[in-house]
Formats: structure tokens, sequence, C-alpha cells
């Protein structure tokens, strides 16, 4: 895992966010993301929020990770059953985080990005390859199993393809 690209991108999404929140205006917030049902003010604290599950899914694989293989595949498979619920909830939490407003939402970006690049910077080559199985159903870009360094790289894919969804230039 090359620590440094990680780190690099992170820093390329906060600045990127901090340029949106920046230029946005209130009526740019309101105007609906294209491919959600979320507004530009709803989908830009989904941004932020993708930075956030992060760190729930470090200690969840620092768990697993050191648990027979079966226990994450079934783990796995109980939150896959559980899609249908995730995704109302996971709607409406980006519903509510939106009425936090951007320039709170770039702050929070800010901590918890920081907070990332420690986690990083301390992690140990074996940390980064200890992995788990995840429900698929849940994110595109959940795979089956994903280590350590694949959770640390997921905010990125995340934020770049919301960041496509928001409707703020047009």
């Amino acid at each position: 895992m090359d620590r440094r690209a990680v780190h690099e991108q992170w820093e390329r999404d906060r600045a990127t966010l901090h340029e949106l929140v920046a230029a946005v205006t209130a009526a740019d917030l309101r105007r609906r993301s294209a491919g959600t049902r979320w507004t530009n003010g709803q989908l830009v604290f989904h941004l932020v929020f993708g930075y956030q599950i992060v760190r729930a899914l470090l200690v969840l694989v620092r768990l697993f990770g050191r648990l027979p293989d079966s226990v994450s595949r079934r783990f796995a498979a109980a939150l896959n059953a559980a899609t249908p619920p995730f995704h109302v909830i996971n709607y409406l939490g980006s519903c509510g985080g939106g009425l936090l407003g951007p320039e709170r939402a770039a702050a929070w970006l800010d901590h918890i990005i920081a907070s990332l690049h420690r986690s990083l910077d301390r992690a140990t080559e074996a940390d980064l390859a200890r992995g788990m199985h995840y429900p698929t159903r849940w994110d595109p870009f959940f795979r089956p199993t994903m280590t350590m360094a694949d959770v640390y790289r997921y905010p990125s894919l995340h934020f770049a393809f919301h960041r496509q969804q928001l409707t703020l230039d047009r």
C-alpha cells in the first residue's frame, strides 16, 4: 500500500470539499443532486459521512480480522440480509446531516481526515493486511473481502463517486 498516495488523496478530497463549500449558495444546496434522492446539501454531508464510516470499519476489521474467517462471513451475510433498513437509515441520516450546513461538514471532514492520517501512520504492515468479509449489497465499493488497506482507500472512492452526483456547477 502506498501510504503517501492515500494521504495525498485524502488531502485532495478535503481541499475539494472546502472549495465546494466556499463557492456554494443556498440555492445550490437546495437543488436536487443527480442520480440520488438527496439535495446537494444532503449529499455534501454524505460525502463526509463516507469518511466518518471508515473509523467504524477500521474497528470492525481489527476485530473480525483476528477471528476465524467464518465469523466475518456470517456477519457480512447478516448485514447483507439487513440491506433494506440500512438503505433507509443511510438515506435519512444524510437528510438530517444536511441540516448541519456545509461549513460544519467541512470542519467535520478536517477532523476526520486528521484522525485517519494518524491512524494510517500507526498501522503496521500486518494491520494493513488484516481482512474480513463485507456486506457487498450495502455499498458498490465494498468487495466480498477487504483488508484494512482497502478500508483506508475506500472513502476516496466513495467521495469521488458521489462528488460527480453534485449539481453545484450546473
